[in-house]
Order: structure tokens, then sequence, then C-alpha cells
């Protein structure tokens, strides 16, 4: 990419040299290429494995905004990786000096750093915020998220609609095509280096653990040899092809964990496909006997655990399993996912950084993003289940997953271990560990708001542009739908409903511009048929939760609201959008998901003042899933309170964002449960 006038952060007493000698650590010439462009004003992707610090290049260009007078955006894509940051930002800066925006808080929007989701941002340049001015630059955390299905094309928005003379950092895993992206980036940002970086900071060994059946014990082989698939592996895979009395078992997880102990390999985060395994796993460790603490350290991590839940109350402490919860972790063996409340999760990752986990069985949502490194990973299975299948790791899931290995600055080597399964044979493993990683696709789509708020700002001229100028126009492969045709299509049922008038808006098309949701035109078309009018605080909360919850997974009847006014009004919403859906066949495009009331009964009845535990058994979900799913109503709601027509219904959803935010839902909000009144696009 271009390169531009010589970097002035060389200067003795310049914020670069500040930076660096703050740092105690000597860069990598990665790192200081990336930072050359940022001091050029450049900017910049920077596509590094995990754990290879590229974190820094962000906190430079954070900080040299900061030096210049100017302000500086960190998003990131899940609101554990923004609470994280937030709190890293706050240590280094001052508290003052930094502001929290997620869908749900929001915390000194008006400092010179704030750390959002980057969905908070998007919504911040379609609404014109006042909040942009005097920005320097933006920091785009995991952006290969961008290629994510459901919300991917949030980050081509953001990337496209930023005002020029903002430069972004943006930080990638490894993909195969990075060049070809940062060449996108430089067509809409400007002048843009691609920054790749290949190599580990620390060294990563393979490995392949198997055991027989009958004997106590693991072997272990090598994964690879030479770089290429063990030989000695593949003799594995031939004698259980060449004989089904092969007495081949996977190794118990005390075997693992007893092998790796006594190999100087702990700490390890296992990886398990499952919740309920991971909590499993926990349980079969304690009754084993497995010990891996000393007095201090268990001494310690109580401390840390009674910080980290002092604002539940004992009642719900008792709900949530404290007790075996909490005698795990001093043990050093713990569980993380999000079914555990995000107070669980985060004492977790605050002991585990400390040292003082040994084992963590996790689900691979600790592998996005949350900054756990350790010794040793474990991939227990190599298969994970897709909706409808189950298939293997690819190679990009397993680079992810692996990336947690190998603690820079204090493991000279990382070990990565994959145990044997009858479907999981040895040069299926080896192959995928040497495949080289994945590209980087889009998955834009416009949506609706994006539809309302391109006929808002621009031209169809223009609105035509910035679609022809994403990156999903960009890799479109020949003789393919354009993303115009797409947008054209929506416009149409937008036009056929009365939220458009040509290229204008009506006032039906100016409320459904202001919100912001997976199902955004579902969401203005029951505020426009009055379904939430008249419902008292508690359960306009139940009903609006059917246009965001989605059960994890199909299963029993859920349990009916008991107020037949809450029944009658979830009715009219499965209306509502079996006509939207019909319409989008129609035209051929993605359909709005379904409502679905599963949690309703639940969200009633915590509105009401209901306690955890009664209210867990109503909402057949995790205790996680239940505050993760109520934060979600709750960033409903507060748009709701600010585009509904209807005084009342505005005040009903006023007062039911506080009803909510209460005992589990808000204790562990990093800014002191720091909220505005405004919603996720405060102007």
């Amino acid at each position: 990419m271009t390169r531009g006038a010589p970097a002035p952060g060389g200067e003795p007493d310049g914020p670069r040299a500040r930076f660096e000698r703050g740092l105690g650590v000597r860069l990598d010439p990665f790192q200081h290429r990336a930072m050359d462009a940022v001091d050029r004003d450049e900017s910049v992707l920077v596509s590094a494995p995990t754990g290879s610090g590229k974190t820094l290049v962000a906190d430079y260009a954070v900080a040299r905004a900061l030096d210049g007078g100017g302000k500086a955006f960190y998003t990131t894509p899940i609101k554990a990786l923004s609470n994280q940051k937030f709190a890293e930002l706050s240590a280094r800066y001052g508290a003052p000096r930094v502001g929290l925006l997620t869908g749900d808080v929001s915390h000194q929007p008006r400092a010179p750093v704030v750390v959002m989701t980057t969905e908070v941002l998007r919504n911040m340049l379609f609404a014109r915020s006042s909040l942009l001015d005097g920005l320097r630059v933006v920091v785009l955390d995991e952006v290969h998220y961008l290629q994510d299905p459901y919300r991917g094309s949030v980050w081509e928005e953001v990337l496209v609609l930023t005002p020029p003379g903002v430069s972004f950092v943006s930080l990638s895993a490894t993909v195969a095509n990075a060049d070809d992206f940062g060449r996108w980036l430089a067509s809409v940002r400007g002048p843009t280096r691609v920054v790749v970086e290949t190599h580990r900071p620390v060294t990563l060994h393979h490995h392949y653990a198997v055991a027989t059946r009958g004997r106590d014990g693991v072997t272990v082989l090598p994964l690879l040899r030479g770089g290429a698939p063990n030989p000695d592996g593949l003799r594995l895979d031939d004698r259980r092809r060449r004989s089904t009395h092969e007495r081949l078992r996977a190794p118990r997880r005390t075997e693992v964990i007893e092998y790796l102990d006594g190999a100087g390999m702990l700490p390890a985060i296992t990886f398990i496909f499952s919740r309920a395994a991971c909590d499993d796993a926990t349980r079969q460790c304690l009754q084993d006997g497995v010990r891996l603490t000393t007095d201090e350290e268990r001494i310690r991590i109580r401390a840390l655990v009674e910080s980290s839940v002092e604002r539940l109350g004992d009642d719900d402490l008792r709900t949530l399993g404290y007790g075996p919860w909490s005698a795990a972790l001093e043990a050093g063996v713990a569980p993380h996912h999000a079914g555990l409340v995000p107070a669980f999760r985060q004492a977790v990752e605050q002991c585990f950084s400390e040292g003082l986990l040994k084992v963590v069985f996790a689900t691979e949502t600790l592998a996005l993003g949350i900054n756990m490194p350790a010794r040793t990973v474990v991939v227990e299975r190599f298969a994970k289940f897709r909706g409808s299948d189950t298939s293997a790791l690819t190679s990009g899931e397993y680079q992810q997953l692996t990336g947690r290995a190998g603690r820079r600055g204090i493991d000279t080597v990382g070990h990565a271990f994959v145990l044997w399964h009858p479907a999981t044979p040895f040069g299926l493993v080896a192959r995928t560990a040497v495949a080289p990683p994945p590209d980087l696709v889009s998955s834009f789509h416009p949506t609706y708001n994006l539809a309302v708020n391109l006929v808002r700002r621009w031209t169809r001229e223009q609105a035509h542009s910035l679609l022809e100028s994403s990156y999903g126009q960009w890799q479109a492969p020949a003789g393919s739908e354009s993303l115009v045709a797409q947008l054209d299509r929506r416009l149409a049922i937008l036009d056929e409903r009365g939220f458009l008038d040509g290229w204008a808006l009506t006032d039906d098309g100016v409320r459904l511009a202001a919100i912001y949701h997976e199902s955004d035109l579902l969401v203005a078309e029951v505020l426009r048929a009055g379904v939430l009018d008249g419902l008292e605080p508690a359960h306009l909360a139940g009903v609006a939760s059917a246009l965001s919850f989605e059960a994890r997974r199909a299963g029993d009847e859920p349990p009916v609201p008991r107020q037949a006014a809450v029944v009658e009004r979830l009715a009219a919403v499965e209306s509502l959008a079996a006509g939207v859906r019909s319409d989008e066949r129609r035209v051929g495009l993605r359909r709005t998901r379904r409502p679905d009331g599963g949690l309703a009964r639940a969200v009633v009845a915590w509105a009401a003042g209901g306690t955890l535990d009664a209210v867990l058994r109503d909402a057949e979900v995790a205790p996680g899933d239940f505050v993760r799913n109520v934060r979600q109503v709750i960033d409903l709601v507060r748009q709701i309170a600010q585009v509904a027509e209807d005084p009342g219904t505005r005040s009903s959803a006023e007062l039911a964002t506080a009803l909510l935010r209460r005992g589990v839902v808000g204790a562990d909000d990093p800014a002191a449960l720091g909220s505005a009144p405004g919603g996720p696009s405060p102007s």
C-alpha cells in the first residue's frame, strides 16, 4: 500500500517514543510497520495470529489520538470484549477519560475514548450523532466478524459510512486474502497499510492423544513431523481401518489433566462444544478428587470470587449454584460458557489471568477474542454441531482455538492437543493443522433499516454508489445479483407498506430509521399496529421479548404467559410476522426470523419483581442466557421508548427498562450501572 511521509513518531519525546517506553517489551517488526502507518495518519489492517500482540497497534492509535487532542472509538463485536477493553483502558487513562456504549449501557459517551459494540457506531453514523465530532481514529477489533451471516454487514456499513479524515485500525485473525481486503479498504478509506504477520510469537507444538481400552494412561503422538502429518499417526489410522478389533478409546478427562500436570503443561483450556459437558467435566474433576491449587492460591481465588459476586444476593447465589461452582474454582478447575451469568464468567477470567486456575472447560466463545491465554489448549472433539448437522473443524476454527496456547513472555512453547475419537482420524486432524487459513468473505446484505436510512440521507444515485462500494459487491462474482437489486426489492416492500413515498420517508419510515434490530421492519409494524399500546410495563417487556428471543434449540412447548393480554398481543405479533415473511417470500428476500414468545412469561415475571429462582423455572434457559436475553429486551425497549408514537407506550417502555435492570441482570455492569436514558445511538 501507499507509503506517505516519514513517520513523525520517532521523535524522542513524541507520542510513539513515550508509548514504547511505557510498554516494557520490545516490539516486533510487524508492530513497528503498523505503528509507522498510524504515524502517517493512514489506516492500517493488521492480520496476525491470536496472541501475537496486534492489539498494541490499536492501543498506540488510541494513545496518539489522545495526545493530539482528538477522540478514539474502540469497537468490538461482543459485549464481553467491550467490558474487558473498557476495564483495560480505564486503568490506563483514568476512569473519567473512558466511556462505554453497548446496547443496554450508556456510560460517559462524551469521553475522549469510548469503547462500544460495532452496532453502536453504525447507529451513530446513521443518526449523524454529535459524538462523532473530533473523532480521529476507529479501532475495529476482530474485523473478520464481517463474515458473520447475521451481523457482518455492520462492519462494512461502518467502513463505508464513516466520514473522511477518520483513520481505521482493523485487527483481524489470520486470513488468506488480507491483501485483497486491504485493497478494498483503500478504495473506501484512502491510504491503507496492510501488515500481515504469520509467525507466532510462541512456537506451537501439536499433539494427538489416544488411550487403549482396558488400560490406564494416555499415549501422545506428535501431530506433525517436519511440517507434515506424522507417519506414526497415519499408521494408527491404517490399523483401525484394517481391524475392527482395534482397542482404542478417548482419554478420560482426569487422565488428560494428570498427563498435562506431570508434563508441566498446565494451565490448560479444554474446548468442549457443549455447555452441559463443560459443567459435567468440572463436576467430574471434583468428584475424582482433582486438586491443583496451593493454600495461598485458594485464598486469593476466594477473595476474587467473593468480590465478583458481591452485588448478588444470597438467594440468587443459591439459585446459581454458587457453592459447587466456587468450590471448583478453589480446586483450580472451572467451566466457562455463555450459560453462566457474567459475574461468574468474569471471575473465571480474572482467576485464570492471574494463573490461579489450572484447567478451564470452555465452549468456543472463549476463543472469540477474550484475553485468556494458556500454556496448553485441548480440543476434546474435532467436530461441532452447526444447526442441522455435525462436521469437522475448519482450519480457521482450529487456528482460532489453538491460538490461545502459549503465553507470550511466559512460555517458550505452547501445546495443542486433539483427543482421539472414532470420527476423528489422525490424518484429518493433521491435514487441518497444516491447511492455509481461510479467505475473509463478505456477508453483506441490505436491511430495511439501512434502506430507509439511505433514503433519508442520500439521493438514489448516492445510495446505489454506497452499496456498490461495499466489500460484498467487491467480492461478488460476475453475473451474480447486485446488492443494489437486493436493496430495490426491500425498497419495494417498504413502499407497498407505506414506509416510503417514492424516494422519501413517511412518518412510519422515520420511525423505522431509528429502529436498530434484527427484525427491524417487524418491530416497526408492531408499533404501527398499536400492539404495545395500553400495556403495563411488565407486559410490554414480555411481548417485546418475542422480537429478540430465539430458543437455542427446538424442544417442548414453552410455558404460556399467565396474562391474557400478553397472550393476545403475542398472537398479534405472530400475525404481523406472517405478513412480512409472506411479502419477503414473494420477492425472494431472506425472511425475517419468526417471533418466539418462549421467554415472555419469564420476562413478565422478572419485570414484575419475581425472584430469580422462580423466574428461571419459568424461563427454561440457562442463567447466563436469561441475563443476555433480558439485556437484549432492554436494548429493544429503550428504542421503543424513543420512537413509539403513543405517549403511554413510551412511558411504559421507559419504566420497563428500569424494572428489568435489577439483580443479576445489572450486577456486573463495568461502568457501575452507569446508564443514560438515551438509546443505542446517542446524539
